[in-house]
């Protein structure tokens, strides 16, 4: 495998990406792993490399790059914690379209690269990401063929950009994995996303027993068996999308 890290100039600075792929046989088809909102951290980049060597060119950015930062460290769980409201206030700092500008500038870039192949792209996103992830598929629908959001937020809104309504502006390929138990997407708001997705080959999983960050292996809420199965439905969905 091959990593690097490199910034990235955007239209507001430049983001620090981490970018992973294998040595031999490309151009691969681009992943863009949207992180989650604590932050850039070692845990994301072991995320990034396992699906990186499946085959993908895998692009990691540095969401927060408008405010100074990268690596926010550990986040107590209190809510009342400073470096918790702390992260509150990066994550509301970003929006759709700032996005959406840093993914078309991510694209930019591994367009360049002879070891990334820009015209299959997927992309996944967690928690903070999971709409920025599906909203990439509304956004580049002559690119992105296949998109996650693992238990994201901010599903079903009053807005025209919700990923709740995304299955008919995108051809990709769209999976939502929720946790059983998350208070940042309660039953009625998967609800929605489900009537959103009705007569589609889309799909909404609810993982049993589980709490929002159940993929993170550093996470006390960790479930193991989850984890492994969001890898499983993953990797299946882009080996069904992201083929020349």
């Amino acid at each position: 495998m091959i990593d690097q890290q490199i910034d990235i100039p955007t239209k507001d600075g430049k983001t620090t990406t981490f970018i992973t792929h294998p040595e031999r046989g490309g151009p691969f088809p681009v992943i863009v792993f949207y992180m989650d909102a604590p932050a850039i951290r070692e845990e994301l980049r072991d995320m990034a490399r396992r699906l990186g060597t499946s085959g993908y060119y895998v692009m990691l950015p540095n969401m927060y790059y408008r405010s100074g930062v990268m690596e926010l460290g550990p986040i107590p769980p209190d809510p009342e914690a400073p470096e918790r409201k702390r992260m509150f206030g990066f994550m509301n700092s970003i929006n759709i379209p700032m996005v959406m500008e840093d993914t078309k500038a991510l694209l930019a870039y591994a367009e360049t690269q002879e070891a990334a192949s820009t015209k299959i792209v997927g992309t996944v996103g967690y928690c903070m990401s999971g709409r920025y992830a599906v909203n990439a598929a509304t956004h580049f629908p002559d690119r992105v063929k296949a998109a996650a959001s693992i238990y994201g937020t901010h599903l079903a809104t009053d807005q025209p950009d919700s990923p709740h309504l995304a299955a008919g502006k995108t051809k990709a390929e769209l999976y939502f994995a929720c946790a059983e138990t998350d208070i940042y997407a309660p039953q009625e708001i998967i609800d929605r996303v489900i009537a959103g997705m009705k007569g589609t080959n889309n799909e909404v999983e609810i993982y049993p027993g589980t709490h929002h960050g159940f993929a993170f292996p550093k996470r006390p809420v960790y479930n193991r068996d989850a984890a492994e199965r969001h890898w499983e439905r993953l990797l299946a969905l882009y080996r069904r999308n992201l083929t020349s």
